[in-house]
């Protein structure tokens, strides 16, 4: 028995509509690995889990927005698996998995930006295994400083002062030591130093202060490119 030609038209439009609806339903369940892409292209960029929380501590915004992106695009391809797949549907399918797209092509571009600025530092100088050894008359001050992520053109200065018991240089006195650092071509600072003090009777201390060029003075300072500070007492 033939069915009647409109009928036959009918079923056509509706096999066209469900194959519309699959090859959707298709790029839905891509969209619902997109965290999983985001934190492995992350992952193929260097960000570690280490990495991850340094990141987060230094309220690294790209991470944030990539996580959310990635999330938002899921719910788009929940959503759109949800809908069924009639000529209206299709229609609001597309709408939604097209705001999930959206939604993917931004973590992934944020997550890269996100990726390499976090994986390879901030500029910031660290200080550590700081010393003071030997007697009045031959002591010795002894540090290790590192940077990573320092632009090529910038450089990081480093400076060893007198200063009384509030922590401020004494007037009129040279710097007890001082050098300025430019960084590798990975962007990186590994600097050690052992410097023979000759601080003067009234000093209450010793300050060792690196600060990268055109960064922040204050060493209560809540920036990124924020100096590092480090005080020892003398007597």
């Amino acid at each position: 028995m033939n069915l009647p030609a409109d009928e036959q038209e009918h079923l056509t439009l509706d096999d066209v509509q469900a194959s519309v609806g699959k090859r959707l339903d298709d790029v839905a369940k891509i969209l619902a690995g997109a965290l999983v892409t985001v934190a492995g292209v992350m992952t193929a960029l260097g960000l570690t889990s280490d990495v991850v929380f340094v990141a987060l501590n230094n309220e690294s915004w790209p991470i944030f927005v990539a996580a959310l992106s990635a999330i938002l695009a899921i719910v788009c391809s929940i959503v759109a698996l949800l809908i069924h797949p009639t000529r209206r549907g299709n229609v609001w399918e597309t709408v939604v998995l097209g705001l999930g797209v959206i939604f993917y092509m931004v973590a992934l571009s944020v997550a890269v930006v996100g990726a390499a600025q976090s994986a390879s530092g901030n500029g910031r100088p660290t200080l550590t295994n700081v010393k003071l050894e030997g007697q009045e008359s031959d002591r010795r001050l002894s540090f290790v400083l590192h940077a990573d992520g320092v632009d090529r053109w910038a450089s990081v200065n480093v400076y060893v002062t007198a200063v009384d018991a509030n922590a401020t240089d004494l007037p009129d006195l040279p710097d007890l030591y001082k050098v300025s650092l430019r960084p590798d071509d990975k962007g990186d600072i590994d600097h050690r130093a052992s410097v023979l003090l000759r601080a003067p009777r009234n000093a209450w201390g010793i300050q060792i202060f690196a600060q990268t060029a055109g960064g922040s003075a204050d060493c209560e300072s809540r920036s990124p490119h924020g100096p590092a500070c480090a005080w020892v007492q003398l007597h």
